[in-house]
């Protein structure tokens, strides 16, 4: 059951970057600019972004089997009106239809992990879910591009959008349950849903796992998506070949360390924050160098971009953080709470970058943007995890059961200013 809905996930992490490789070609077949381009990103992400409160519910409502059929019914029309598009009007509502279904893919997949392994395999199950996601952005990278350029620009979306939407017949055979049908939730009125969206966000395990997704996520993801293909290709002066297999080393970074990341964090919880740290000073390290070294040689920008993708594994330890601090009722909540973060600093990126592009002309100026997003996720990463120990300990000191027991340290001590 599990495998089966993971191809669901694959195929909407592969429409989520196929535009990353075809990027110059959608700026010809559409006759916009950067920022336009980058419009086509941006509408997606926020449409994400929106979705993912939403999509809780629906899959509590009606269980991640009929989501995840209707994720793969609305990607498949989605890319077909793409292939088919020829205005930029028609384009953006062909993102945005994709952006829809992509939504509903990784929290029904979250839901049915759940229901289908116990929770001491739950940190694995989704590092090696997110690895194998990452199968399908590899295939939007070489492969994709080889085939852009053999048949071009309509049938190549065309199977992958009709591919993905007769997939929905597989989809529609998943089991909610290893029992069958998930039992369905009460209907839920809007002030419920915006109640249990601030007590979640209230919880500083929550506020945690989305500063640990918008630090870690954004600057990879912008590049994966949409960015790093024209900046290899226009701001470095690579090949539409070498540009393609730098970001599809990012891919197999991303999933080779995704398992081997929740292998480690699995049976030693108190080591996630660790990584993440050692991360986002690592990442402010190298997009400063990216920043400043024009003639950087193509081995080494290839193990700087390989290196920076690390953050994607690493930003599914936001979901491990919100799950252990919440009760169950409200883990699909926060895991929505959790998921915006990293989405909507995306969003911003792809956004920004395209503005200032497009009024500069000059990527060097254009990637402040995620410099700026990092060393904001890096921030407000340090204050609410000082937050969510100093909660932890209050609790141990109430005499309170923890999730996850962790030593004090000499800067524990200080007092926490939250702002």
């Amino acid at each position: 059951m599990w495998g089966m809905a993971v191809v669901v996930y694959m195929a909407a992490v592969f429409h989520r970057g196929s535009l990353g490789v075809a990027s110059l070609e959608a700026t010809n077949r559409f006759g916009v600019g950067p920022a336009a381009l980058g419009t086509f990103t941006v509408l997606q992400l926020l449409v994400y972004a929106a979705m993912q409160v939403p999509t809780g519910l629906l899959v509590d409502r009606f269980g991640p089997r009929k989501i995840l059929t209707a994720a793969a019914v609305l990607m498949g029309l989605g890319q077909v009106l793409f292939a088919v598009a020829t205005s930029y009007p028609l384009g953006l509502l062909a993102r945005a239809v994709l952006g829809f279904g992509d939504a509903m893919t990784f929290i029904s997949l979250l839901r049915l992990a759940s229901a289908h392994f116990p929770a001491r395999r739950y940190s694995l199950v989704v590092s090696i879910t997110a690895a194998l996601g990452g199968l399908g952005n590899l295939v939007a990278t070489v492969p994709l591009t080889l085939l852009l350029g053999k048949i071009g620009w309509v049938p190549t979306f065309l199977i992958t959008g009709v591919v993905t939407a007769c997939y929905a017949l597989v989809a529609s055979r998943l089991k909610d349950t290893p029992t069958g049908p998930a039992p369905r939730a009460e209907r839920v009125h809007v002030r419920e849903v915006a109640r249990s969206v601030r007590t979640a966000w209230r919880v500083p395990a929550t506020r945690l796992g989305f500063w640990v997704h918008f630090g870690t996520m954004a600057a990879p993801a912008v590049m994966t998506l949409l960015w790093g293909f024209p900046y290899l290709v226009a701001g470095r002066g690579l090949s539409h070949e070498v540009a393609s297999s730098v970001l599809g080393v990012m891919v197999l970074v991303t999933i080779v360390s995704g398992p081997m990341i929740g292998a480690l964090i699995g049976p030693r919880p108190e080591v996630r924050m660790l990584l993440v740290a050692g991360f986002l000073v690592f990442q402010v390290a190298v997009w400063t160098v990216l920043l400043l070294w024009d003639g950087m040689p193509v081995a080494l920008l290839t193990v700087a971009f390989g290196l920076l993708s690390l953050g994607l594994p690493l930003s599914a330890i936001g979901f491990s953080i919100a799950r252990d601090y919440n009760p169950l009722h409200r883990v699909g909540t926060a895991s929505g709470v959790v998921n915006v973060g990293g989405f909507f600093a995306t969003t911003l990126s792809a956004l920004g970058i395209g503005l200032l592009l497009g009024w500069t002309g000059s990527y060097r100026i254009a990637l402040l943007v995620p410099a700026v997003l990092i060393l904001i996720g890096f921030w407000r990463t340090g204050v609410w995890w000082r937050r969510a120990r100093a909660e932890v300990f209050a609790a141990e000191a109430r005499g309170e059961e923890v999730p996850v027991r962790i030593r004090p340290r000499r800067w524990d001590a200080d007092p926490v200013v939250i702002v």
